[in-house]
């Protein structure tokens, strides 16, 4: 059978989504890849359809650092009911217990929040992307099932009390990677003694983007069929990589490196990434220090 040809165009870059509630990562990641004519697209971390907020969408050899886009930190406004439990840990989920709500204490919530900072535990919830014995877990739980899901080690960076109504609280939370809100206000919830659910969550930031970074799908549909003005829109993807220290590297190291090849050079620092630049100071790749002098290519982009 001949090869199935790809079609699109090769385009590299990364566009910072303002993504709307109401449809699913994958489906604004379609949306973008047709507005751009582009091969090859992916995203950096799904929100479910009732989040908003930042999804970074990377658009061909940008994919390739996507990765290290999904193990960035992570930011969220988020607005939690008291008093409520739902079997999604959302509004989106069937009222599984109500119990009453106590007078809101600033000082109680201020102490709570605390021992929350740091290294935590947390147990994935049914409703999540998470595989059991080959199946999502999202899956089993609309068939009725659950299953035992291990706890998982996170690390809740900052959680701060924005506002509060007499039976709810709105929160800002900046957290590694894996970490479920979800989860986060269930626990609180629970700490509380009343339970709790997410009624509106938002992604602020992922990584070095910021919600001010951000294009709605109404924006960038606004220049549709014009690509060069789409293009220019275009972010180069070593702006995502700004957090890695970087070095110049000559014509001949570069070709090494892009073989595989590791090369001798001096005054590396022992960083887990670095930016691998050309002498035009254009990035082609991560590298790694290995050993005495050495660099090993991690990541080659072009």
């Amino acid at each position: 059978m001949a090869q199935r040809i790809k079609k699109g165009r090769d385009i590299s870059g990364i566009i910072i989504l303002d993504k709307p509630l109401n449809i699913s990562s994958n489906h604004a990641v379609q949306r973008i890849k047709r507005l751009f004519g582009a091969k090859k697209v992916g995203h950096t971390g799904s929100l479910d359809p009732l989040a908003s907020g930042v999804l970074p969408i990377c658009l061909g050899h940008a994919t390739k650092i996507s990765q290290y886009l999904l193990a960035s930190d992570k930011s969220y406004q988020f607005t939690m009911q008291l008093g409520q439990t739902t079997t999604t840990g959302d509004v989106e989920g069937d009222i599984l217990l109500e119990r009453p709500v106590s007078k809101i204490d600033l000082n109680q919530i201020n102490a709570l929040l605390d021992s929350f900072h740091g290294v935590i535990q947390q147990v994935p919830p049914m409703y999540s992307a998470l595989k059991h014995n080959g199946q999502r877990l999202y899956a089993l739980a609309r068939a009725g099932q659950v299953v035992e899901r291990p706890a998982r080690e996170v690390t809740i960076k900052s959680l701060v009390l924005l506002s509060h109504s007499a039976d709810s609280l709105t929160l800002e939370v900046c957290c590694t990677k894996g970490t479920y809100v979800r989860t986060l206000a269930e626990d609180l919830g629970e700490a509380l003694g009343c339970g709790g659910h997410v009624t509106f969550l938002r992604r602020i930031k992922t990584g070095p983007f910021l919600l001010n970074d951000s294009l709605s799908l109404e924006q960038l549909e606004a220049h549709a069929g014009d690509w060069p003005a789409l293009d220019d829109l275009l972010l180069s993807l070593d702006v995502a990589l700004l957090d890695y220290p970087s070095i110049s590297c000559s014509e001949q190291q570069k070709s090494d490196l892009c073989m595989g090849r590791q090369v001798a050079f001096d005054g590396l620092c022992e960083e887990p990434l670095i930016r691998l630049n050309s002498p035009g100071g254009e990035i082609f790749g991560l590298g790694k220090w290995s050993g005495v002098a050495q660099l090993a290519p991690v990541r080659i982009f072009a």
